[in-house]
This record gives C-alpha cells, sequence and structure tokens, in this order.
C-alpha cells in the first residue's frame, strides 16, 4: 500500500454519503481520512516489534479489533470494517472485487471536543472528570477477565516492561543527572516490585487483570451528544491491554497531573474508587503512576535520535526531564493521616470531605456508599424506616467495622483517609481513633454544623431528587 491509495481514496464520488471535504491524519501507525460526516482509520503496512500489521489478513483483523473493543465503550462512534477494492490508482468501497486493503468507518467528530482541547482552553471541570470516573468504573467492573491460567497479568509479566523501560532509556540518556536519576528510579521500582509481588498475584486469582483500555488519556476522550465518550483503545498488542485495572487508572491519573491538574486527578481516583470499590488498588497506584510516567519519557527521547535542532533536542530533553521528575513525585515518603467528619445529616460533610480529596490527596470513604455496598439499596422515607433494615443498629455498626478495615488498608498504602460519616456516638469515633493509633497516623475530627433551617432545605432537596435522606 502506497500514498497513491490515500490519494485516490480523496475522491467524493466513491463514497455513499455527502463529502465535506477531505483532511489527511497521519500517525506511525495510520492514516485517518476525515470527510466531514465520517472518518476512515487505515492501517499501515508496518511492524514495530509490539505491533505487526505487515499481511493485509493482519490489518483487518486488527480493524475488526479495533470495532469489536471501542464498541464496549461507545456503540455510535465505531461504526463499520469495509473492504477497499479495485487498485490503489481506481479504489471502490465495496466487496464486488477482492479487498486490497481495510478501513474503519467511524462517525467523525470536531477535534475541539477532544477533552485535550477543552483542556488546553481551560474548560475542563468537574463534571467531566466525574463522567470519565463512572464510565471508566463501569467499563471495569463488566470488562472479561484474564484467565488465572493466562501468563497475562501475572507478577512476574507486570516487572517485564517497567524494567524495559530503564533499559530503553538509559542508552539516550547522556548527562550523569540524568543517568543518577534513572538509577534511582530502577531501585525504587523494583524494591516496590518485590514488596507488591504477593498482592500482584493475589489481584489475578482474584480477577482485576481485565481486558481494559490500555491508553486512557484526555486525548483520547471526547465530549460528544452533551456526553464524555472514552475511545481509541489498545487493540493491536494484548500486554498492554490485558492489565490490572489500576493500570488503566493510573494512565489518566499521571496525564492529569502532568498537566498541572492534580485537583481533578484526585477527583478521578476518588470518584472510580466509589463506584468500584477496589480501594487495593491504591496499594498499586504510585507503581504503574511512575511506570506510566516513564513511558511517557522514553516516548519523548525515541524522537531524540530524529531530530538535528539542537533547540529541538533541548526541548525533547526537557520533556524527558518533567516526567522522570514526576515519576520521581511518586516514589517520595508518604505522610498519611485519618480524618472524620462529626454531625448529623445535610450539614455538608460530603462536601468537606470532597475539599480534602482535591487539596490534600486524602481518599474519601463514605458511609453512605458502603452501606449500600454491604446492603444493598433501601428507600426511606420517615424515621422509623431509617432505624430498620440497612439503617439498623446492626447494619450501621457493620458499616462502621467496613470503613475503618478499608481506612487501615489505606492509609499501610500510604494514603491520607477521611471517613464521611455522622460519627454521632463516642464509641464509632473512639473505634476511628484506635484505627490511627494502630497505623500511626495523626487523627483529626471535623466538626460540620449548619442552620437547621437549611439542613431542612437540604432533606428536602436531597428527597425530592429521590437521595437518600440519611
Amino acid at each position: 500500500m502506497s500514498q497513491a491509495l490515500i490519494a485516490a481514496l480523496q475522491n467524493p464520488a466513491l463514497y455513499p454519503h455527502p463529502v465535506d471535504g477531505f483532511q489527511v491524519i497521519e500517525t506511525h501507525i495510520s492514516w485517518v481520512l476525515l470527510t466531514g460526516p465520517y472518518a476512515y482509520k487505515i492501517k499501515k503496512p508496518v511492524n514495530f516489534g509490539f505491533l505487526d500489521f505487515t499481511e493485509l489478513d493482519a490489518r483487518r483483523h486488527f480493524c475488526e479489533e479495533e470495532l469489536r473493543l471501542n464498541q464496549r465503550l461507545t456503540q455510535d462512534l465505531y461504526l463499520d470494517v469495509l473492504p477497499i477494492g479495485g487498485n490503489e490508482d481506481a479504489p471502490s468501497l465495496d466487496d464486488s472485487t477482492p479487498a486490497i486493503e481495510y478501513a474503519l468507518k467511524m462517525r467523525q467528530f470536531p477535534q475541539e471536543q477532544l477533552l485535550s482541547a477543552i483542556q488546553a482552553r481551560g474548560e475542563l471541570n468537574d463534571a467531566h472528570i466525574d463522567a470519565l470516573a463512572e464510565q471508566i468504573a463501569t467499563f471495569h467492573l463488566n470488562a472479561p477477565k484474564v484467565p488465572q491460567e493466562h501468563p497475562l497479568g501475572s507478577a512476574e509479566a507486570v516487572m517485564v516492561p517497567v524494567q524495559q523501560n530503564f533499559d530503553q532509556i538509559r542508552p539516550m540518556l547522556s548527562e550523569q543527572a540524568d543517568l543518577q536519576q534513572l538509577d534511582a528510579l530502577e531501585a525504587w521500582a523494583q524494591s516496590s516490585y518485590e514488596r507488591l509481588q504477593p498482592l500482584l498475584s493475589e489481584r489475578k486469582a482474584q480477577g482485576f487483570i481485565r481486558e481494559c483500555h490500555g491508553d486512557i488519556h484526555l486525548g483520547n476522550a471526547a465530549q460528544i451528544d452533551g456526553r464524555v465518550v472514552l475511545f481509541d483503545c489498545i487493540e493491536f498488542n494484548e500486554p498492554f491491554r490485558f492489565t490490572d485495572v489500576t493500570a488503566d487508572i493510573a494512565f489518566l491519573a499521571m496525564d492529569l497531573e502532568d498537566r498541572g491538574l492534580k485537583c481533578l486527578a484526585r477527583r478521578f481516583i476518588s470518584g472510580w474508587l466509589e463506584r468500584t470499590g477496589d480501594y487495593a488498588a491504591l496499594q498499586l497506584l504510585n507503581f504503574y503512576k511512575a511506570y506510566r510516567a516513564m513511558v511517557r519519557g522514553k516516548v519523548a527521547l525515541f524522537r531524540l535520535g530524529q531530530e538535528e535542532s539542537s533547540v529541538q533536542r533541548a526541548v525533547i530533553l526537557r520533556q524527558y526531564r518533567a516526567y522522570a521528575a514526576l515519576a520521581e513525585s511518586y516514589s517520595a515518603i508518604p505522610s498519611p493521616f485519618l480524618a472524620i467528619t462529626h454531625g448529623v445529616s445535610a450539614v455538608g460533610k460530603s462536601h468537606v470531605a470532597m475539599r480534602l480529596v482535591e487539596a490534600l490527596g486524602t481518599i474519601r470513604l463514605r458511609s453512605d456508599i458502603e452501606r449500600k455496598r454491604l446492603f444493598g439499596e433501601q428507600n426511606a422515607e420517615t424515621r422509623d424506616q431509617l432505624t430498620a433494615g440497612i439503617y439498623s443498629t446492626e447494619a450501621s455498626q457493620a458499616t462502621y467495622q467496613r470503613l475503618h478495615q478499608l481506612a487501615r488498608q489505606t492509609l499501610l498504602a500510604g494514603f491520607p483517609v477521611v471517613i464521611d460519616a455522622t460519627y454521632l456516638k463516642a464509641a464509632q469515633r473512639q473505634a476511628a481513633s484506635e484505627v490511627a493509633e494502630e497505623t500511626g497516623v495523626p487523627f483529626l475530627i471535623l466538626d460540620c454544623h449548619a442552620p437547621q433551617a437549611v439542613i431542612a432545605s437540604w432533606l428536602e432537596q436531597r428527597r425530592s431528587e429521590g437521595q437518600d435522606p440519611s
């Protein structure tokens, strides 16, 4: 296949729909032909080791895989795999002649709708992040599990690409300070891996190695028809896709932090945790974030050999060093603490807790979320109903035990914790204090108040919106 085919495809008469004009976006592995209403993605016949598109059958197969995998996330963006017949100089988009190539047909959308473009305009907000957290959590909860006998996702397999990063980066560096930093990062990654190895094996046995997205960042998400859509998952390499779900969320968290959006990164992680309940993932989060940052740094360095300009080489080195510094920040010794809220319903405890999440990277544990995770949903309209069922004394006791168990686990993973609950009983507060004492961290009580009229107004608003009055 040659550029001649791409040029010949820029003929409006070939398409069964109106064409607004043609624009070609070229990457190292594909061409994307923009026509206005639709985009046509054609894979290049290339072999980079981690992907091999040299054979036509392989390109057809990976077009079909890209369609299948991305339709898990969005049904109306990835539409069909089309054979291209005829010849390079006179192609046809039908199956009347043997296929010389294949194209993935997609719905086209304006590039300014990418979340990366929205962020560049300073318009990325909490609603975008909350939508991403919900979509990614739902996707992970429903993604197929990698079988236990499959070699991918094993503890040993996890370290292979991590070590490969360091081995590939080292020959591209020449300055002593960069090499010393790389050695320190490699030593930290190795010691972290040794410490986490039992957990990595346990995660696979428990089904947390899944057929994930593999490439979640703001450039692969867009706001289309008023909703956030995630797209362009990895289809060409199973090791990039068959990973712990933590590796998937770590990529987006790192991408947000690299863009200077720590508050939104923390909000995303908090939202994903609350929806999945997978708080054990926190023990792996910094390990995977550092890995993702070093991948970005390595990709930047790959361009060094292609640049002759000393100015551009300096720019690339600055990019690498920024990613290396970000990875280094994930290896810092943590300073966790335990905070609990205190106050009746509807005094703003959740709002206060979220401010700690965004400002300090605190992990929020919410009693209403964990209560429902333990016991399921219950609609309660009256105080009598609130004291029965999932709001009984026994259920509340189990809920606080669950919160304290999660807090202990999260503190030991090195993260500060805020428990969003009423804590109206001294025994509940004492139990939380004991968790802090056991884990050797500071303990704070956030006492929340609001005027009675405000409380009544908020409770009424919750009832009208169908939320719990608890």
